[in-house]
């Protein structure tokens, strides 16, 4: 009965059990709605209760002499005391789990930038926006920033870290459950700070093995190969159209002069397209801020010519 009350209070309320503390902290979670349930009916109910039984019912009435109760003193403390020290185990206990690190994890580097995450393996492949990890494997994220606060989150798995500009923080889970789960950032960097998701493929480790040695671009054209980085890295700031977001549509812009913030007038071709992802500050467009963060040593140049591309095919 108890088994089945916590399976569903888990799907009514809280994202699926998808990691080895999922359990832990839902069972927690629980426990102290549980407990301030009790403990608000008890005092609102005990206030109500009195106040009617009590209350004043003639201008005549005194109140009577009411002596103190020891014992009743001493256990309105000590049971709330004793309920604290218990949730104080309890919490420490899943943090301590959560921030001992597993030998022989698999190592993931995650690295926030406004925004979107790029996430880089042992084997040299890299990805953006897409997350892949082995289930039943402790797997070990080392986090950081390339520009302001991020943080890391993923609900069905119960763990949250923030990435750091300037250092390395780091968290781990074990995957429980084989499916795709979504991740967020949940530290406020900017206007595109709601748009910087994530998703968390969870493979057998058969197929996560698998997936590390192909080539994810393979059979794509490069223009295609640009779609996709685009979906990834640039959809946040920029429209494939002309729409503009927190930066201008690049919707068929290709071959057409932009007005720039100095004043001057550039024609959109190869060179400017590259350089305004490489080093975006030099070359802002008249109207827009200079918030786009550096694509230098973060993109590949097969990645870089796709996007390219892309933007020459679009109308």
């Amino acid at each position: 009965m108890i088994f089945w009350l916590n399976q569903a209070y888990a799907s009514s309320f809280m994202p699926p059990q998808a990691s080895e503390f999922a359990a832990g902290v839902d069972s927690l979670y629980k426990f102290l709605i549980i407990t301030s349930f009790i403990s608000c009916v008890l005092v609102i109910g005990g206030m109500i209760y009195f106040a009617m039984k009590y209350k004043r019912k003639t201008a005549n009435d005194k109140t009577a002499y009411i002596s103190h109760n020891a014992m009743l003193e001493f256990l309105w403390s000590f049971i709330p005391f004793v309920i604290f020290m218990i949730v104080f185990g309890w919490g420490f206990k899943i943090y301590y789990d959560m921030r001992k690190m597993p030998e022989n994890a698999y190592e993931v580097h995650v690295v926030g930038q406004k925004w979107y995450w790029d996430f880089l393996y042992k084997s040299g492949r890299k990805t953006s926006g897409e997350f892949y990890v082995p289930v039943n494997e402790p797997v070990k994220l080392i986090i950081s920033s390339r520009d302001v606060l991020h943080s890391v989150f993923v609900p069905s798995f119960r763990v949250k870290q923030d990435a750091v500009p300037g250092r390395y923080t780091a968290l781990h889970f074990t995957a429980t459950k084989e499916g795709t789960f979504q991740m967020f950032c949940t530290e406020y960097c900017g206007d595109g700070h709601s748009a910087m998701l994530a998703k968390v493929h969870v493979l057998s480790k058969e197929a996560y093995e698998e997936w590390l040695q192909n080539d994810p671009y393979k059979g794509l054209s490069v223009a295609d190969i640009g779609k996709k980085v685009f979906d990834q890295k640039c959809v946040a700031c920029h429209n494939m159209s002309t729409e503009k977001k927190i930066g201008p549509g690049l919707g068929g812009i290709f071959g057409h002069e932009v007005a720039l913030a100095d004043g001057t007038k550039v024609t959109a071709d190869e060179n400017y397209i590259r350089k305004s992802i490489l080093d975006p500050a030099s070359q802002i467009v008249a109207g827009f801020p200079n918030a786009m963060t550096p694509f230098q040593g973060q993109i590949s140049e097969q990645e870089l010519l796709g996007v390219i591309e892309y933007i020459k095919a679009s109308k």
